[in-house]
């Protein structure tokens, strides 16, 4: 019987078990996007995953939807990754760059002057979004011109090479939870009837191209997408998902990507037949009725209903989080307050249990 702690091979790399390291923004970048030695000591600390996934990670300036996130735009941001990855490698560690683009998730204080927020039309989301002044009702974006969506798209491949070269297994791209790539998938916030918009395979289009994209730039088994689903976060509407989801597993399948990574969002039968469709190997990031998925989980690898098994905020408390899971805990509490930014208190202090 396969379980969470046996190793596994996804496209040619070697994970030490199938517990994975769930993308979680914390807000310890500096102004300009570079990670800092706190962000160093926080992943490496979580190293014996089997699988980090960082945080949400910008591929361009206008990007950005919180304060304090890192990118993959600039020489000094991937000289910071390049301290990151290294010190996991060293741990004996993977890590993969989550790319993420916030679309119309974000605000003008949070960009340098002139620029707005983008989507792929101009729909604001109907809620607030954290800032540097506090929170702010989310603007409308300004609808993206059919050459500049091509050129997010290219920024997306610069990205990826980015993180190459800052010394990264992989990278993940961000195709969930109400950001720019999941605004061109629902019909709510993606009006436009040109190529991008219109019809299910239209409004996948955008997802597509960007993982084909970035699968032609590092390569494929290199590549690895998130998706959500029906997922109502960040304002967004997807009451039918099944059709649009469908095209776009059906349009990446042939890629060979190293995986597909869904948020059970409560419609564990579409993502049962979404990972038929795929393929290939299927991380899920568990639902566990409003508490942090845990040991209770652990038996859907060994049901066979994931390949691997993302975990956040206990992995966000726990540094030893596998040996935490084998033992059965005890678990550290997370500390609500130190989500998003602040200092390394509730960041890189939470004890593991060999002290």
């Amino acid at each position: 019987m396969t379980t969470a702690f046996d190793p596994v091979d996804v496209a040619g790399l070697t994970l030490a078990n199938r517990l994975v390291m769930a993308p979680m923004t914390r807000n310890r970048a500096t102004a300009d996007g570079v990670p800092t030695p706190s962000m160093v000591r926080y992943y490496t600390q979580r190293a014996s995953a089997g699988l980090i996934i960082t945080e949400a990670t910008q591929p361009n300036v206008v990007g950005r939807g919180y304060p304090l996130t890192p990118g993959l735009h600039t020489a000094e941001q991937i000289e910071g990754w390049r301290t990151v990855t290294d010190s996991v490698h060293a741990a004996g560690g993977k890590i993969f760059a989550q790319l993420w683009h916030g679309g119309r998730i974000g605000h003008p204080v949070l960009l340098p002057d002139g620029l707005i927020p983008v989507g792929p039309s101009a729909v604001a989301a109907d809620q607030q979004v954290f800032t540097q002044d506090g929170m702010k009702d989310c603007v409308v974006p300004r609808e993206l011109s059919d050459d500049e969506v091509r050129e997010t798209i290219a920024d997306f491949a610069v990205a990826a090479r980015n993180a190459i070269e800052a010394g990264f297994d992989g990278v993940e791209i961000h195709g969930a939870n109400g950001y720019l790539i999941h605004q061109f998938l629902s019909p709510a916030s993606n009006l436009r009837t040109d190529e991008w918009g219109g019809s299910d395979e239209a409004r996948a289009r955008f997802a597509v191209e960007v993982t084909k994209a970035v699968a032609a730039e590092i390569g494929a088994y290199r590549t690895g997408l998130r998706i959500s689903p029906g997922n109502p976060f960040n304002g967004m509407s997807e009451p039918e998902p099944e059709a649009t989801y469908t095209a776009l597993v059906e349009a990446i399948a042939p890629l060979g990507l190293a995986y597909l990574h869904a948020c059970d969002v409560r419609d564990t039968g579409l993502l049962a037949r979404l990972r038929k469709r795929f393929g290939g190997t299927f991380v899920l990031n568990p639902a566990a009725d409003g508490r942090p998925a845990g040991p209770e989980e652990l038996s859907l690898v060994e049901e066979g209903e994931a390949d691997l098994l993302a975990y956040g905020r206990l992995f966000l408390a726990n540094p030893d989080l596998p040996a935490r899971l084998a033992a059965g805990g005890p678990f550290n509490e997370p500390v609500r307050e130190s989500f998003y930014g602040g200092d390394d208190s509730g960041y890189v202090d939470y004890p593991a249990l060999t002290g």
